[in-house]
């Protein structure tokens, strides 16, 4: 914060003239005791210690210096247990203030300004704008900001995450709207970029590198914590952020992106260019998009890549939200090939199932014909498992079957009436009552009804009521498979061996 001139001014007088202390200055003129210290150190005044009464630190002040000087970094209190132990009794509170004063400073560094031939470099980072609420879903704002080093030209770009694929992405729409690109691009050591480093050994992000190989440019990582060296960058966010960004009203990120686009080509490329005020920005970019390397005709394979299990359900689990694949690829690895618009998923080359891509949370994204082929597949499924119930049950159904095909007969209607002819008469009744229909050459569930009541009639039993089981009995009438007797021989021979062993 810049202090004013004539608060300064106010502050020097009153604390050189009158003679005021400077929690007195900063009560009375209303302002901090750091900003009355700053006005004070910055003319030269020592104000760390009242000048009209002793401090209790003054006896310790050069073992407090030398101290210090040995060991810069030493912490306030471990040097504040040091002094207490040679006989120090004041508060810790002010024994940091002291040391704040005394603490030798870094000598201030001096930047050279750093300059760019045209088309030689731009610089580039990711700026934080806040989140969007999607649905369910609260998504990071990312901004991609890159900039020619030396005509300034901003790119803007938006994004709802800060992964690799948007990360090249961005970079491909920039140099599309530069119209080539340049020679060196400067990066911060953001992990997209720069994997490892252990001083000048840096490993690089090998997805980086082949992009680097494809469009002909070379990456360049800043120096640890030089944030001087990709200035240019840097002010751009900020300007994006006061100029563009405060107070703007936007439908969705479309809007959004739209917006950006047409600033950066107006009210960006119309402001002075800091090289020469007399020029805009747009004219130095002019200048400059000659002697940008020119696209690689070829277009670089995007998308983000990932391997997904799928389940027992035929989802796959995609950023958040479920997309449909074929019933036939449940419990299988498949991979997902994702961009901004569209969710692919393939089985090596084959490509199952493209979906619009969704930025919520907990969606499941269906195509209609995945889900009606798995529903025709269980359909066929139950009716599979009705006839082996069946045939199971009464073995001359299958004989009705055939013959019912033949004259071109519902199969289905035929097995669920004859299923609950089973549940009704029990398996027997039914496998004679089968019998006798294919007797008369009458394939169809009704002879097989009028046999079974006239059997019933002629027995004089009464009308059967069907007898619905709990869920859990899967089968009223399977067969039960009798145990083999030998192993109750063997059981019986082992009591009698006992027996025989305990009267001897």
């Amino acid at each position: 914060m810049v202090i004013p001139a004539d608060l300064s001014a106010t502050i020097l007088r009153l604390y050189k003239a009158e003679r005021w202390r400077v929690g007195t200055i900063a009560r009375q003129l209303h302002v901090h005791r750091d900003t009355v210290r700053r006005v004070l150190a910055q003319a030269g005044e020592p104000a760390l210690s009242s000048p009209l009464r002793p401090s209790r630190v003054d006896p310790y002040r050069a073992f407090i210096l030398h101290t210090l000087e040995r060991f810069p970094t030493l912490t306030a209190a471990r040097l504040f247990a040091m002094v207490c132990e040679r006989g120090y009794r004041g508060s810790p509170e002010h024994f940091r203030h002291v040391i704040a004063g005394l603490r030798p400073r870094p000598a201030a560094e001096a930047y050279l300004r750093l300059r760019t031939l045209p088309g030689e470099q731009a610089q580039l980072d990711w700026g934080h704008f806040g989140h969007l609420q999607i649905g369910r879903a609260r998504r990071p704002l990312m901004a991609f900001v890159m900039v020619l080093s030396y005509s300034r030209r901003i790119f803007l770009r938006f994004f709802l995450d800060a992964r690799m694929d948007s990360f090249l992405r961005g970079h491909v729409q920039a140099f599309i709207a530069f119209g080539g690109c340049p020679r060196v691009l400067l990066y911060d050591n953001l992990k997209s970029a720069v994997l490892e480093r252990a001083g000048q050994a840096i490993r690089f992000n090998p997805e980086l590198l082949k992009f680097a190989a494809h469009q002909g440019f070379e990456p360049r990582p800043v120096g640890i914590a030089r944030g001087n060296e990709k200035g240019r960058v840097e002010r751009s966010i900020r300007y994006i952020r006061e100029a563009f960004f405060a107070a703007r009203e936007f439908a969705d990120l479309d809007d959004l992106n739209a917006q950006a686009q047409a600033w950066c080509e107006g009210p960006a490329c119309e402001r002075p260019w800091p090289e020469d005020s007399a020029s805009s920005v747009r004219q130095a970019f002019e200048a400059e998009r000659a002697s940008l390397m020119a696209l690689p005709e070829r277009e670089y394979p995007l998308g983000e890549r990932l391997a997904v299990q799928v389940g027992k359900t035929p989802y796959v689990r995609f950023d958040l939200n479920d997309y449909s694949v074929p019933h036939s690829h449940v419990r299988r690895t498949l991979q997902v090939l994702a961009d901004e618009q569209r969710v692919r998923v393939f089985d090596a080359v084959q490509e199952l199932a493209s979906h619009r891509r969704c930025w919520d949370s907990g969606a499941q994204i269906e195509d209609p014909a995945h889900i009606q082929a798995l529903l025709e597949h269980k359909r066929a499924a139950r009716t599979h498992r009705g006839t082996d119930r069946l045939t199971h049950a009464a073995p001359a159904a299958s004989a009705l079957l055939k013959a019912a095909a033949a004259r071109g007969h519902n199969l289905g209607a035929i097995t669920a009436a004859l299923l609950r002819l089973l549940e009704r008469y029990g398996a027997t009744a039914l496998q004679a009552a089968i019998g006798e229909a294919l007797q008369r050459d009458v394939p169809h569930p009704n002879a097989v009804r009028l046999a079974l009541e006239r059997a019933r009639e002629e027995q004089g039993l009464p009308p059967p009521t069907a007898l619905r089981l709990s869920e859990t009995v899967a089968r009223r009438d399977a067969p039960v498979r009798s145990h083999e007797l030998a192993s109750y021989d063997r059981i019986v021979q082992a009591a009698r061996a006992h027996e025989e062993d305990t009267d001897e």
